[in-house]
């Protein structure tokens, strides 16, 4: 008579994100983090004070804002990244009917009905990379002043400003949300998350 084998424990977890994606949104985050930080200590003048070298924290603010696009461009070379930017870049019924529960306050997981990605997170995927590439032009714009008129240069700055201030709130809201949620965050940690978080978040995914 053969011995019984143990089926070992059930498999809890499902992939939710691959290296690429991990790495272009770590890589993101670095280089946003050091543009909203030098940005602050240009023009907050207590911070200015603090850390001086002012020269210094600007060389890092405009180096950090060319290569924020770059770790985005270097994973479309990964499928899976470019399959995940195919799902941001798409809204269903689901999506309407997310947002009116979102609108409500209503945190029902059946009123919240999503796929990979919910409505929100397609909402600021969005809106960051509109407001990057807003960002980077009017850097640029800023930061050859021989190359442009005054009236540019002024209304790049004024964007420039107010836009990053925006930048700011919505990471701000952003970041508040990753820190509420462990398990999107062991996602984006570790490429894993729980069955029962994916299928209560979004069951409309199919891993």
């Amino acid at each position: 008579m053969s011995p019984r084998t143990d089926p070992g424990p059930a498999v809890t977890a499902v992939r939710r994100f691959g290296r690429p994606q991990r790495w272009a949104h770590h890589a993101t985050a670095v280089l946003m983090g050091l543009c909203v930080a030098t940005a602050a200590c240009l023009y907050v003048p207590q911070l200015a004070q603090l850390v001086g070298r002012r020269a210094l924290v600007v060389t890092v603010h405009e180096w950090s804002g060319l290569a924020l696009p770059l770790p985005v461009l270097a994973a479309l070379a990964s499928r899976a990244f470019r399959a995940d930017l195919g799902r941001l870049n798409r809204f269903g019924p689901h999506d309407r009917i997310w947002l009116r529960a979102a609108l409500r306050r209503d945190k029902r997981p059946s009123s919240r009905p999503a796929g990979k990605f919910n409505a929100g997170q397609k909402l600021y995927a969005a809106w960051i990379a509109g407001a990057t590439l807003v960002m980077l032009g009017t850097g640029l714009l800023m930061w050859f002043t021989p190359l442009t008129p005054l009236v540019w240069r002024t209304s790049a700055t004024f964007v420039h400003d107010w836009l990053a201030l925006t930048v700011g709130i919505v990471l701000a809201g952003h970041i508040g949300m990753a820190l509420a949620d462990p398990e999107a965050r062991r996602g984006m940690r570790t490429g894993s998350v729980g069955r029962d978080w994916a299928e209560r978040e979004h069951p409309l995914w199919r891993p």
